[in-house]
């Protein structure tokens, strides 16, 4: 029987494995430098959860077990399509036994039962942080956002990330100006525009939306506005006016005074993204690869005021973003942007000269591993070129040559061909040797 792909649920070669742990160990620990901690959730939600905010019913992948009895009802569960979700409902449960304002970090997978593309899976890494208040939330942590994506993004072997910010009360409060009541699909139009472009967008905001054609004009001129702190007078000047727009331009002025710090045209305002889920209600967040926009977006997010509601006047109101992880890889590795120094983590190969010594090759390399240095033994008592082409192909940068039952012995540097005395003792590699290191091509 062939073996066929599924289409959207990626499998990695082991070097691209290799990449893929380095840079979740990378933004880990850049997450755990601003303060956010660890959580996990299961992997399924209750159905009525999953599609209760935003229009997900037909991406989410219904969990049945084969042999469920017709009157079970395991079919009212879901796999998680993001994290956001399983995360508000994390917080109600624990919210007696957790600190707030509460950061944390996640990174699991997730499913969507959406159409395969470029940089689109169904099963996926998402690596997701999250700041939830009691009450309320500062709009600090709005504001730390896009400096958070920056860091993490620029530890990272990749092209540089510019996060693009818009606002929710700013387009609603806008939108709510021009007269337009039902505000949910034009947002979901208007999201679309980098998709569709601005002539579609007009079209549906007529034939489907039922606005006028000057009132969908009007839509796109606040949707093309985008640069720095320049665009909050820019969008009084289109002379609509409403409180909820003030208020979002107020806080989203706060945002880019904040993003200043950072190099020029990392963060710009750009009212042109709205984010399609029904959650957001505040300042939303999407970062694009520079020179690799055509992938969408590889980070995203926003402010959720009303997403955790305990349902006894207590409210949880939240921001966050998601970096996908799998679907930031995928294109990369397509187009060899990034690859590791080596397609193994061994840093040493010790050579079997003969079957007998093996117990003195082994040695040799406990003595390694017990100093952090991967080290493998070759399987078979071969010609020492045969070993030697087999450490070259994976790029196993030492090679080592037992002497004695103590630990000496000869290594050799394959890439320079320098040999030199050594002791598995007190032998080092260079530091960046020891485990390979990713890096960025062209």
């Amino acid at each position: 029987m062939k073996i066929r792909p599924i289409s959207g649920f990626p499998e990695w070669l082991p070097e691209q494995r290799i990449v893929e742990q380095k840079l979740l160990d990378e933004i880990r620990r850049n997450f755990e430098l601003f303060g956010f901690r660890p959580v996990q959730t299961r992997v399924v939600e209750p159905l009525d959860r999953l599609t209760n905010n935003g229009s997900t019913d037909k991406e989410i992948y219904i969990v049945r077990r084969l042999h469920a009895d017709p009157d079970e009802a395991d079919d009212k569960l879901g796999l998680h399509f993001d994290l956001t979700v399983p995360f508000a409902r994390y917080t109600l449960e624990n919210r007696g036994q957790l600190v707030f304002p509460f950061k944390r970090y996640q990174i699991q997978k997730v499913w969507r039962g959406e159409r395969p593309q470029e940089g689109r899976y169904r099963e996926f890494y998402q690596a997701d942080i999250d700041v939830i208040g009691q009450d309320r939330l500062p709009l600090c942590f709005d504001a730390e956002i896009p400096l958070l994506i920056h860091a993490v993004t620029s530890a990272l072997p990749l092209p540089p990330v510019r996060v693009h910010v818009g606002h929710r009360k700013v387009l609603e409060g806008y939108y709510r100006g021009l007269g337009i009541d039902d505000i949910t699909p034009v947002l979901r139009t208007v999201d679309k525009l980098a998709k569709i472009g601005p002539e579609a967008v007009a079209q549906v905001l007529v034939e489907e939306q039922g606005l006028d054609a000057q009132r969908a004009q009007r839509c796109l001129a606040l949707s093309e506005l985008r640069g720095g702190l320049e665009v909050i007078d820019a969008v009084r000047k289109l002379g609509v006016e409403h409180a909820l727009l003030e208020e979002g331009l107020g806080e989203l002025q706060e945002v880019m005074r904040a993003a200043a710090e950072l190099p020029a045209g990392t963060v710009v305002a750009d009212l042109g993204i709205a984010r399609g889920f029904d959650y957001y209600t505040g300042t939303v967040y999407e970062a694009f690869l520079q020179g690799l926009e055509s992938i969408g977006a590889v980070c995203s997010g926003g402010r959720y005021d009303n997403l955790a509601d305990a349902g006894d006047n207590a409210k949880f109101p939240g921001v966050g973003v998601s970096l996908g992880v799998t679907r930031l890889l995928g294109p990369l590795f397509r187009r060899e942007v990034i690859a590791p120094t080596r397609l193994t983590p061994t840093c040493v190969l010790v050579v079997l000269d003969k079957e007998d010594s093996r117990a003195r090759s082994q040695a040799v390399a406990s003595r390694l591993r017990a100093r952090g240095i991967p080290t493998e033994v070759f399987h078979a008592a071969q010609k020492y070129g045969k070993q030697i082409k087999y450490a070259d192909k994976l790029g196993i940068p030492f090679v080592w040559f037992p002497g004695g039952d103590d630990g000496t012995g000869e290594v050799r540097d394959i890439r320079s061909g320098e040999q030199t005395p050594a002791h598995a003792d007190a032998w080092e590699p260079p530091s960046e040797d020891r485990w390979p290191q990713v890096r960025g091509r062209g």
